[in-house]
């Protein structure tokens, strides 16, 4: 086992007894507690889903990132997938965005650096498929898939973000990845045209792209898209392309 992962604990009362506690620690010092939920059928070979939470969700208590989405994991879990779900640090960013002109930084932010290199520790780790890695988030978490996968696209199967935005200018790198992108109309915190611009940047680039908008729903566009028929099969049947 990597030096840097350590289990801390098994079961707790938030998250039921098969989810694991652990924490990474990253060449660049960033410490991401994390979490894990193996399938029945062990990792060896199995999808691996990586989820970013969203800024109200950021510490260290390795709890509060299960705040959303858990029947969800337990989903992906329960149809053979590996599920991993960090927690960014207080003040950290899943992704390095100037908000004014959704520019991309040059480089990832410190906390998405470190999810990179955790990703590649535990899917080693776990003799997870590499062709079946797929990533997902909500709110900043959003904005952290379409930043890591544009940092990465070789890496990644298949992307889901939710209310979340980014450059619409790395859409030549996000083209060959299949994104399933969900929003609310009427979110007064990530304004819906975030997630339309990516996405019409991305079609236009020739990209795949399955685009739900969610005509009622505020800023928890995430309720309605972790109840979306078809999400976890649809994410569980890509795969990596070469």
């Amino acid at each position: 086992m990597h030096p840097a992962l350590v289990c801390l604990a098994l079961a707790a009362s938030l998250s039921g007894p098969r989810f694991e506690h652990r924490v990474f620690t990253a060449h660049n010092g960033v410490v991401l507690p994390f979490r894990l939920l193996r399938p029945a059928t062990g990792t060896r070979g199995a999808p691996l889903v990586l989820f970013l939470h969203g800024a109200g969700e950021r510490g260290s208590d390795n709890e509060a990132q299960l705040v959303h989405g858990t029947p969800f994991f337990l989903q992906c879990a329960e149809k053979g997938a590996a599920v991993v779900i960090p927690q960014c640090p207080s003040g950290g960013w899943w992704s390095n965005l100037d908000w004014r002109t959704s520019k991309m930084g040059s480089r990832p932010s410190p906390a998405g650096a470190a999810v990179l290199q955790m990703l590649g520790v535990l899917v080693r780790e776990l003799g997870a498929d590499r062709d079946r890695v797929v990533i997902g988030g909500l709110s900043m978490g959003g904005f952290g898939t379409f930043d890591l996968v544009a940092r990465r696209p070789k890496t990644f199967a298949a992307a889901f973000p939710i209310c979340g935005g980014g450059d619409p200018r790395t859409a030549a790198r996000l083209k060959d990845v299949p994104f399933w992108v969900f929003h609310g109309a009427k979110d007064p915190v990530v304004p819906v045209q975030a997630s339309r611009t990516m996405v019409d940047a991305i079609r236009a680039a020739g990209g795949e792209v399955r685009y739900t908008e969610y005509p009622e729903a505020q800023h928890d566009s995430w309720t309605l898209a972790f109840q979306e028929p078809g999400l976890v099969d649809w994410l569980l049947s890509q795969r990596r392309k070469h």
